[in-house]
């Protein structure tokens, strides 16, 4: 097996498991990290393909990704936080509390 055949077998498997996580789990936390699970496996395909190529376009568009992504995660997850610290009564374990 070659590395590109590998690399992609890599991406697939990490895209997979993370789109299992968002499909069986329904805490909020572990949802946003599953989901954060598939775009590493895309943005690993993504440089695999561009590293084939031969054309640096894929890495930079891999590096905008990733900021947005960080980002994303910055201020998803805190905001996530504090709703369950003011709302005590509220549970992060069903992800239909996080509604309105």
């Amino acid at each position: 097996m070659d590395r590109v055949s590998l690399l992609l077998w890599l991406s697939g498997a990490l895209f997979s498991l993370g789109l299992l996580g968002v499909i069986v789990r329904r805490n909020a936390l572990v949802m946003l990290m599953c989901m954060e699970l598939m775009l590493n496996g895309v943005n690993l395909s993504l440089v695999t393909f561009s590293q084939q190529r031969g054309d640096a376009a894929g890495a930079v568009l891999v590096f905008l990704v990733f900021v947005v992504a960080t980002a994303e995660i910055a201020l998803a997850i805190p905001i996530v936080l504090l709703l369950v610290r003011f709302k005590r009564s509220m549970d992060i374990d069903r992800f239909s509390d996080l509604k309105g």
